[in-house]
């Protein structure tokens, strides 16, 4: 209990010296973010998401197979923007790997320009989500979703990789100390999944009950703030500091 207790702490408020830095605590809050854009394509955009691409590939072969429900031409936009986001937040990281705190400011900065288009999208058409609106809505979110994960990717936080629960939540048992394992990380795995949880959680509410534009303004917020704590990091720390440079 006291070595998740110390996990969950140090996630959340990194220690002096830590060599991710403020980085999980940020990745926490992307992880929310995912919870959120992924409940407003689902639930708003006709059974798709913009994050989770093996939802969308094994959509792909429910809806081919005659499926209820499911669109492929939209897993298939959403698949084609993502790809595109990715090989951007590939380009990106190469640019500015030397310092990861610039690379998430930079990143986050780019996402929120994708949502904000999203949402002035959703606010002119009034929340009316027909095709001539559901596709730009799934370009913009599934480019903004790519970016970020190859962004994620190459700054190489353990166990926040802001999209993807399924590894995490297999180390979270196959890393117990039930099953025989040392348990790394317990809180910071924890601390993942249940910030995907409440952004799906809190995506959900808000667009049952009020609309899509305040969704995706929630989504945005998150966004925002993460991108101007990136570049408060990346201005106070000092170019030599152990967490700024590429993870091994």
């Amino acid at each position: 209990m006291a070595k998740l207790l110390t996990d969950l702490a140090h996630t959340l408020a990194p220690p002096r010296g830590d060599r991710h830095g403020p980085l999980p605590p940020l990745m926490l809050t992307l992880t929310v973010v995912t919870g959120v854009v992924d409940a407003v394509s689902y639930l708003g955009l006709g059974h798709v998401f913009v994050a989770n691409m093996t939802g969308n590939v094994v959509f792909l072969g429910f809806a081919l197979a005659g499926a209820d429900g499911l669109s492929a031409l939209a897993s298939v936009v959403a698949m084609g923007a993502f790809l595109v986001g990715a090989v951007a937040g590939g380009r990106s990281a190469a640019r500015f790997a030397a310092h990861r705190g610039r690379l998430l400011a930079v990143a986050t900065g780019f996402q929120a320009v994708l949502v904000a288009g999203a949402v002035l999208t959703a606010a002119v058409s009034d929340d009316r989500v027909g095709d001539p609106v559901k596709y730009p809505l799934i370009v913009l979110l599934a480019l903004a979703m790519g970016l970020q994960n190859a962004v994620v990717r190459r700054l190489g936080v353990p166990d926040l990789t802001t999209t993807v629960l399924t590894l995490t939540l297999t180390g979270l048992a196959a890393d117990s100390t039930p099953a025989g394992g040392t348990a790394p990380r317990p809180g910071r795995r924890l601390l993942s999944v249940l910030a995907m949880f409440l952004g799906a959680l809190a995506g959900a509410l808000l667009l049952l009950h009020t609309d899509l534009t305040l969704t995706l303004g929630l989504a945005l917020l998150l966004l925002a703030a993460t991108s101007a704590a990136s570049v408060a990091t990346y201005r106070l720390s000092a170019s030599d500091t152990d967490w700024t440079r590429p993870s091994a």
